[in-house]
């Protein structure tokens, strides 16, 4: 009978992280919270992101010290906060330093949980009762064999109001034995399977208090120029200089070689192909197209393109 340890990284997402614990109850045997920074500092967008740690928590025994970004605050926790809420629901409670994305933070709340499975859901996410269901009989079974690395699910679209497909987006990866995944913490990495992922024909409510898609969180919101930032300074070095989980190679995946080794060409075939094989797969799929959908990753990958590309240009510049 497989455990599984539900792990959640966030920012000042209270009363998400309520609904998620609320409505993910039964689901799983343990609970590890990250917070990004500490959680009773104001919230400040203009600071710069904190120095991460490059190692690979994978190859640190459960009795090692933190590293010094990481603490466990003292109890009593704040009143009304999220770290009191963690306690109230049996978990365990940590804040890293401040990096404007949760992916840093994996490979700690990976070491940190008790078991291999690993339930990854974010603050504004929570499972239908269909996969509520699917989950509690995972854990009535047998392990499942080691070729399934992990399980993926479909993560509709959400207008703010209402969810508004059925079976796109997919490949939503969020059950995984993360003794068999690799992984570097770059904000929009996912984890890499030793063997493959299984998908499951299962709901993954993703429900923010704004629209989940579309152009306004790509071209509004900080976090997104900070994210596109953050990716184009890391492909200048290697996946070894981030916060990693069982990762050796200092190559890149192909996905950001690609950007590496030819930026601007690179922009052109994700922004025109991407944007055709995404209303391809929601016709397949949906018999419909949404649009602002079907337009916000190419963009959002040609923006990435063109910052690194600047990135280079400066670089050159300088020798």
């Amino acid at each position: 009978m497989p455990a599984v340890s539900l792990v959640v990284c966030l920012y000042k997402e209270r009363d998400l992280l309520e609904r998620l614990l609320e409505k993910a109850s039964g689901c799983y045997d343990d609970l590890v919270v990250v917070h990004d920074g500490a959680e009773d500092k104001p919230i400040n967008d203009s600071k710069d992101p904190e120095k991460q740690v490059a190692i690979d928590f994978d190859t640190r025994r459960s009795d090692d010290p933190f590293p010094p970004e990481y603490r466990k605050p003292a109890l009593p926790p704040l009143t009304g906060g999220i770290h009191e809420l963690v306690k109230q629901h049996g978990g365990c409670y940590y804040e890293g330093p401040r990096a404007f994305q949760q992916e840093p933070h994996w490979s700690f709340a990976w070491w940190q949980a008790k078991h291999d499975w690993i339930l990854r859901l974010d603050a504004d996410e929570f499972p239908s009762e269909g996969m509520k269901i699917w989950l509690k009989k995972f854990w009535q079974s047998a392990e499942p064999p080691q070729e399934i690395s992990g399980y993926t699910c479909i993560w509709p679209l959400w207008d703010g109001k209402r969810t508004v497909s059925r079976k796109l987006p997919a490949n939503r990866i969020f059950l995984f034995h993360k003794q068999r995944v690799r992984f570097f913490g770059m904000v929009e990495q996912v984890p890499v399977a030793d063997h493959r992922f299984d998908p499951i024909d299962l709901v993954l409510h993703h429900q923010p208090l704004r629209k989940s898609y579309g152009l306004q969180n790509l071209l509004v919101r900080k976090q997104a120029y900070r994210w596109r930032a953050v990716i184009a300074r890391s492909l200048l070095g290697k996946p070894t200089d981030l916060p990693r989980w069982r990762w050796k190679n200092e190559s890149w995946p192909e996905q950001w070689e690609q950007i590496r080794r030819g930026p601007l060409r690179t922009a052109c075939s994700r922004f025109f192909l991407g944007t055709l094989r995404t209303l391809r797969d929601q016709w397949r799929n949906e018999q419909k197209f949404y649009p602002s959908a079907a337009i916000s990753g190419p963009i959002h990958h040609t923006l990435i393109c063109l910052e690194h590309w600047q990135l280079l240009r400066r670089k050159k510049a300088r020798k």
